[in-house]
């Protein structure tokens, strides 16, 4: 596989130290470059009034469309509400074995579960959407290893009980060196 570089583009407000700590993780669990950029996008044109949410699937293929290179997987951050037509909700979707996706922090929040806010629990959820969104970008499907950060999540419960690195298979399956 070749080396490629990994790029974050934020869209809406990220704090500075949150995005250089989501690229920390990233970067160690892929052993790759990554970048940080911010987008610009009018989100206004993938929203959907009767859903009051955001279609995922326009937004993931204008972000590839716009942002993406051959040369780098790009994810799309957001703190949008995403879904896609045949799911009440998703926290983030991506091209397998493609150059982009999307993650969204936006339901990593306790208050949508009726707890007290938590920033810890919102970075950690978001850390392993991310990865996990990548490592469908490296043609990574989901995983049955319950620790895998690639095992599917369903729920933010599902989240919470996996780790933010990739099983021993998955990472043989991309050839990533262990850590």
């Amino acid at each position: 596989m070749d080396l490629q570089n990994i790029t974050l583009v934020s869209f809406g407000y990220f704090d500075d130290k949150f995005l250089k700590n989501v690229a920390e993780a990233v970067n160690h669990e892929f052993v790759r470059s990554v970048n940080i950029k911010e987008g610009r996008l009018d989100l206004s044109e993938f929203y959907d009034p009767t859903r009051r949410q955001y279609n995922g699937t326009k937004l993931l293929r204008e972000l590839d469309n716009i942002y993406s290179s051959d040369s780098a997987k790009t994810l799309g951050l957001f703190s949008v509400d995403l879904f896609i037509p045949i799911l009440t909700y998703i926290f983030g979707q991506a091209f397998l074995n493609g150059r982009a996706g999307i993650a969204s922090l936006y339901r990593f929040r306790n208050e949508h579960y009726g707890m007290n806010s938590d920033n810890k629990f919102i970075f950690e959820r978001f850390k392993k959407e991310v990865i996990h969104e990548l490592g469908h970008t490296f043609g990574l499907v989901h995983c049955y290893i319950p620790t895998c950060v690639m095992r599917s999540s369903t729920y933010v419960e599902d989240i919470d009980q996996k780790s933010a690195n990739l099983c021993l298979k998955c990472r043989n399956e991309i050839n990533l060196e262990v850590l």
